[in-house]
């Protein structure tokens, strides 16, 4: 399972919000890309990028802080928030993003995320953020009556790279990542799942692990590095052990 340190940007900043509100933020550091070479050098296989501005405001809005983290780390980024058209998804793989987070879109046109899988064969991600089971969108700001699993189950077989699971009640709060919630989802589908949302600890690392043989491939975590309850070199150690 690959532990993957994320980075969440707003107004050009390195922050982290409680359950996704804009409103609640933590500064951790005025300078991303000194994050993303932090976490390089601790191990890091790859970068997860929010540009929390774009999720709101529809559009890219921190790419001159995104283009500066792809120049300073020699590790994979990802990157979601605002990603709504084909010209964006080519500008960011243009950039040398390696993979591409689209999460409204994929409840709003799930053909142009199919579409997407064809052009960018290996880059595209689906994020699916979850509230009580049901998937939320336009930066967590509006909850659907689509479960969560009803819309991972509609990329199946269309060469989405992997689904970003994310329960918004955790996300922020260190309260541990829904066990549940994530083993189900994997278990609906065959597309790889990336865990996200309330690790805390280095226990909530082992309660994830015996999660990879049903797919769940890799742990987004945040604030828990930023605050220091978990350390980067000590969850991947753990990781490649188990």
């Amino acid at each position: 399972m690959i532990i993957i340190p994320a980075i969440d940007i707003k107004n050009g900043k390195c922050v982290r919000l409680l359950q996704g509100r804009m409103d609640a933020e933590t500064v951790f550091s005025l300078d991303p890309s000194a994050m993303a070479e932090r976490w390089a050098d601790e191990g890091a296989e790859i970068i997860h990028i929010v540009d929390l501005d774009g999720a709101v405001e529809k559009q890219p809005k921190n790419l001159d802080a995104i283009k500066k983290i792809i120049s300073a780390v020699n590790i994979p980024v990802q990157v979601g928030g605002g990603i709504r058209d084909h010209q964006t998804i080519e500008k960011y793989i243009d950039l040398g993003i390696k993979k591409v987070i689209i999460g409204t879109e994929a409840i709003k046109n799930p053909g142009m995320v199919k579409d997407a899988c064809k052009q960018f064969p290996g880059c595209i991600v689906v994020g699916i953020d979850a509230r009580e089971g049901m998937a939320a969108i336009e930066g967590w700001t509006q909850t659907t009556k689509t479960s969560a699993i009803d819309l991972a189950r509609e990329f199946e077989d269309c060469g989405v790279a992997a689904i970003n699971f994310t329960d918004i009640h955790r996300d922020g709060m260190q309260t541990g990542p829904n066990i549940e919630e994530t083993r189900k989802l994997a278990q609906a589908v065959s597309i790889p799942v990336v865990a996200s949302g309330g690790v805390s600890t280095l226990e909530d690392i082992y309660n994830l692990l015996p999660l990879e043989p049903e797919g769940v491939v890799g742990v987004i975590t945040g604030k828990a590095l930023y605050s220091g309850t978990l350390d980067l070199r000590q969850a991947i150690s753990a990781a490649r052990k188990f």
